[in-house]
């Protein structure tokens, strides 16, 4: 899943308003956002293998680090306790690490069975959407669009830059989705992790827009 990642950092804008959108994208992406610097560094791997479902060309199959369940839920405490530390609001940091438990969820919705219990050689999870591209579409655009609604009907822009950054954002969101879709296998792994660490400008570009909207 992609965009329904961010779907549900847009949608938490409501249930925790003062916390940033910049911290609830990257709450959402945490392990996407560590996944490629893992790849990079050897600690996970994957490979391409066109066909293993008809969404992605990726086969999954070395990373418990930043996707089996027993690492979404350390990353999630690990997550929402630093967030606590830091802001000491105790309702933002619990939906801050359900944020980033709700990951794992969605991806369980769309990998095939391939998200481990604990380790490589435990159990391993997947509902496997991906197997529908038709069904993958309708889910996660339709994510997307409700986490739309509701961050757009918690904040309001202060000024045009509010307006842009934030219709920019899903645009281009949307655009890259489809390009992911619909666009070509990639060459080689070391490409999508090095590809992958630019995902951490969508948290910047959380922050920019925060600092053009306020609460209604």
């Amino acid at each position: 899943m992609f965009i329904g990642h961010f779907a549900v950092a847009l949608a938490a804008k409501k249930a925790a308003p003062k916390t940033n959108l910049a911290t609830l994208i990257a709450a959402a992406q945490i392990v996407d956002l560590l996944w490629p610097l893992f790849l990079l560094l050897g600690w996970e791997h994957a490979r391409i293998e066109v066909g293993n479902t008809v969404v992605t060309p990726l086969d999954f199959y070395d990373y418990p680090i930043t996707h089996s369940l027993a690492g979404a839920l350390g990353w999630s405490v690990l997550f929402g306790g630093v967030y606590y530390v830091r802001k000491k609001l105790s309702k933002e940091a619990v939906v801050v690490g359900l944020v980033v438990f709700s990951h794992w969820l969605l991806d369980l919705l769309t990998h095939r069975p391939d998200l481990p219990l604990l380790g490589n050689d435990s159990a391993k999870f997947g509902l496997g959407l991906w197997n529908s591209l038709v069904g993958t579409m309708i889910v996660e655009f339709g994510l997307f669009g409700i986490g739309a609604y509701l961050y757009s009907t918690a904040m309001k822009p202060t000024n045009r830059t509010g307006t842009i950054a934030f219709i920019s954002l899903l645009v281009f969101l949307v655009v890259m989705h489809i390009g992911n879709l619909f666009g070509p296998p990639p060459p080689d792994v070391q490409m999508i992790a090095a590809a992958g660490n630019a995902m951490w400008l969508f948290v910047l570009w959380g922050w920019w827009i925060e600092r053009n909207r306020t609460l209604k």
